[in-house]
């Protein structure tokens, strides 16, 4: 082995990953076996994280970086002037045993340029994973970026030998892939999602009646859409992101802000304002969507299409919701407490709890973990202390932001003069 090639082609190819943020491996339960090397069960994979939230736990890497396609985003792309490589499974293999035996990565997350066809590069993937399980006897997490356009074959096998598999849909509407990728189907992208859904679902029942089934894909599916490089409104991108919850069971969906990688008039310019914050409000709101019940059209909709940059989806929707407070806490169901600006999920249930004993007022909230600056605006409990009436929601708004604080604060801070 040429081990200072080997570096040349790490430097580039995990270079070439870093614009890739779905690598979670949160779901997947493979025990180890037969004395075999690695683990993926228990507590699962152990995350390092970048300044930025990036994951950077697994080995992540392109197989080639070599594209047939020209995808204006891309930095990957045919007519980017970069230099090409590619690993040889082997090598790929070889890699992700030492790293892993170094207690460098728990895991691999692989994708790859797409280089004569969709086919042939699926092929090469799902043949290091087999490869990782079979002559290694690796039971690590293995996370395969599914090729667009692959066959049902190739996916099903795919789904045999990696924790889980993920299409990055991209641009998140089909009119924003026709301007910026217009060599690519929306359909190329939906058929791989599709077949894996129906095998989860195929080996979940048969899962049922025959224990000794294989495990498909344990980790589920995931996609990932990129955020700015089109016009699309926050409205457009979790309407799509709703889509495929509901219609392909995905495990996530992650969105990423566009970095400005080339020089097209279609796109930002180079230099341009990666946009982080309005990235970290989308995952807000897919969080209020999934674990609050929220449904998409309360927080974005024809007359709210874009969320606000200053405050978080949940206190914006309470803000042009006053009708619906001030709630009592002694008195309100599960899924009002849960809509308050300041009670998580936790602290829901520990609401619930304590309230069956006695009733609670501002120092037992404060104890159970209410963020109380700002929830005192739209709650009511065992006390008149704290007690707000007849505030406007420009008032409750301005209040909150001049006692808040957080990593973008800085970037809407100017709006606070309005309410000193």
């Amino acid at each position: 082995m040429n081990f200072e090639r080997i570096k040349e082609k790490l430097n580039i190819l995990a270079d070439a990953a870093k614009y890739d943020v779905s690598c979670s491996s949160s779901g997947s339960k493979r025990t180890n076996t037969n004395k075999g090397l690695g683990d993926s069960s228990g507590m699962g994979i152990c995350h390092s994280y970048t300044e930025d939230g990036r994951c950077v736990s697994l080995l992540k890497i392109l197989l080639t970086n070599h594209c047939i396609f020209d995808c204006a985003y891309c930095v990957t792309r045919k007519s980017n002037d970069v230099k090409r490589t590619a690993f040889k499974i082997q090598e790929v293999v070889d890699l992700t045993i030492n790293f892993y035996r170094r207690n460098y990565i728990e895991g691999l997350f692989l994708s790859s340029g797409i280089f004569k066809s969709p086919d042939y590069t699926m092929e090469r993937l799902v043949a290091v994973a087999k490869k990782l399980r079979e002559e290694e006897n690796f039971n690590g997490y293995i996370h395969l970026k599914s090729i667009p356009g692959a066959s049902d074959e190739l996916m099903y096998e795919a789904g045999l030998y990696a924790d889980r598999l993920s299409v990055n849909i991209e641009i998140p509407t089909i009119s924003g892939l026709k301007l910026l990728a217009p060599d690519k189907k929306h359909e190329d992208f939906t058929k791989p999602m599709l077949k894996v859904k129906n095998e989860l679902i195929r080996y979940k029942n048969e899962r049922k009646i025959i224990k000794s089934t294989p495990k498909y894909a344990p980790a589920g599916q995931s996609t990932q859409m990129i955020v700015g490089a089109t016009g699309e409104t926050d409205k457009d991108i979790m309407y799509s992101a709703t889509h495929f919850y509901k219609n392909y069971n995905m495990k996530r969906v992650y969105y990423s802000g566009y970095v400005p990688v080339a020089n097209d008039k279609r796109l930002p310019s180079i230099g341009s304002q990666v946009p982080m914050l309005r990235e970290n409000r989308l995952y807000q709101t897919d969080w209020l969507l999934r674990f609050y019940g929220f449904a998409v059209n309360e927080i974005v909709n024809d007359s709210h299409p874009n969320l606000d940059t200053d405050i978080d989806p949940k206190l914006s929707w309470a803000l042009r919701n006053l009708h619906y407070f001030p709630v009592d806490i002694n008195k309100a169901d599960k899924r009002m407490l849960a809509r308050i600006p300041g009670l998580g999920m936790q602290s829901v249930g520990k609401i619930l709890n304590a309230r069956k004993f006695r009733k609670l007022n501002w120092d037992h909230l404060k104890k159970i973990g209410v963020a109380l600056n700002r929830a005192k605006y739209f709650i009511v409990c065992d006390s008149r202390h704290w007690e707000q009436r007849d505030l406007d929601a420009e008032r409750i708004k301005g209040m909150i932001l001049q006692n808040s604080s957080g990593k973008f604060r800085n970037q809407y801070s100017s709006q606070l003069s309005l309410f000193n």
